[in-house]
């Protein structure tokens, strides 16, 4: 595995490294111990599988607050999307700063997400998966969410989603003390 430091602190994009012959390859997508060494989460308690049939797609931007602020690692097995990150750790230098990267089946990357982060992405292809592991269970209690065009992280996404759900399009516009404060609760 390759492991390529993002510029928001603890996010990575992970790669494969092919141990090819006449068959095909074989890599890991995820091994405990280059993980722990890392200092990342190692202990994923769901596997999810999102499927969007329309190219500009948009799931997200979505995180769970403590107690069940969850890791993931995120990789994409059909299709192509803009896999978005945004830091919401209090405490971080780089707090409300986002980060984008394109995830494919082609390019077999995956993406770790630190706890405290939102997450979403948008499908570039029809027809489009995506599978991420999840450190913490969904408790939607404790979810949150992002507006994909909050004016206050301004996130720049490559096309303008055609299909979103009501829920991801009417998130309030994000006031940072409101959610300091239930970050802490």
């Amino acid at each position: 595995m390759t492991f390529e430091e993002l510029p928001l602190s603890g996010a990575w994009l992970i790669g494969l490294e092919r141990r090819g012959d006449e068959r095909g390859f074989f890599a890991r997508a995820f091994c405990e111990e280059e993980f722990d060494g890392r200092g990342l989460e190692t202990s994923f308690v769901q596997a999810n599988d999102s499927f969007s049939a329309v190219a500009g797609t948009l799931r997200g931007l979505h995180y769970q607050v403590k107690p069940n602020a969850e890791a993931k690692v995120v990789r994409c097995i059909r299709g192509r999307l803009y896999d978005v990150i945004v830091d919401l750790r209090p405490e971080s230098p780089s707090f409300g700063r986002w980060h984008a990267v394109e995830l494919s089946a082609e390019n077999r990357l995956s993406l770790y997400v630190p706890e405290n982060f939102a997450h979403g992405f948008l499908t570039l292809e029809a027809d489009t998966e995506a599978l991420y592991l999840v450190s913490a269970r969904y408790a939607p209690e404790r979810e949150g969410g992002v507006r994909w065009n909050d004016p206050y992280f301004k996130v720049d996404w490559p096309l303008t989603p055609v299909v979103i759900s009501e829920k991801d399009r009417t998130h309030d516009d994000f006031d940072r003390d409101r959610y300091l404060e239930r970050a802490r609760s």
